[in-house]
């Protein structure tokens, strides 16, 4: 059995997908699965050309994240985003940190990768509410062993906020850490919309599914926005 399994959900990522892949490959017993949701620039050709295994599976994070998951053999799972690069030793440091007791899953301190100051704003916030309340988001690198994976039906098949309702599962069941180094995540979408925008549009949607609001209804704020 793999240790670590590697799942990246993809859709359109030719521009970022090799960095990703080159940061994941720096550890020893994983596997890395990538899941296409229908790309069309040349992401799965760029994936094969590198040797990494790419099935395809119906568009959306959580149903491609749940199909890698299917096919991995490794005693831990880590998803990842396609333009998210890991840290060195990462695997080391979750390992080290899923031994311990009452730990039940985790993930990483984020980096916004670009210049501007604001995005070091937007990562303290992001980083203090992942530490203390135990909330990091699916661009952190969740990690969790692939059986409590198994035992909670996996994410949610939602077309958004199905890594925000994995966390509030698994803070049931135990503590969520933060590993004290960062993925590096791409800026794009900060950079495109402006980061109080960007801000302002995560919070709001956060926020009305607290109170009720469909993800269905979710998904078509989020995407109208971006």
């Amino acid at each position: 059995m793999t240790s670590i399994s590697i799942i990246i959900p993809v859709l359109n990522e030719v521009s970022t997908i090799t960095k990703t892949i080159s940061t994941a490959k720096t550890a020893k017993d994983i596997e890395i699965i990538v899941v296409d949701g229908g790309s069309n620039d040349g992401t799965i050709e760029l994936i094969k050309c590198l040797n990494i295994q790419v099935i395809s599976s119906l568009p959306g994070r959580a149903t491609q994240m749940n199909c890698g998951a299917k096919i991995a053999t490794g005693k831990i799972l880590l998803f990842l985003h396609g333009d998210t690069l890991l840290p060195s030793n990462f695997d080391r440091m979750l390992e080290e940190i899923l031994v311990k007791p009452k730990i039940i899953a985790g993930a990483f301190e984020l980096s916004i990768r670009g210049t501007t100051k604001g995005l070091r704003i937007v990562e303290r916030m992001v980083n203090w509410r992942s530490r203390y309340l135990q909330m990091p988001y699916g661009d952190q690198g969740i990690f969790l062993p692939a059986k409590i994976f198994q035992e909670i039906g996996g994410f949610p098949e939602i077309p958004i906020m199905e890594d925000f309702e994995l966390i509030r599962q698994l803070k049931k069941r135990g503590q969520i850490v933060i590993v004290p180094a960062p993925v590096f995540t791409s800026g794009r979408r900060w950079q495109k919309l402006g980061i109080l925008k960007t801000t302002l549009i995560n919070q709001i949607v956060i926020i009305a599914y607290l109170l009720g609001v469909s993800p269905k209804r979710l998904a078509r704020l989020y995407r109208s926005h971006i």
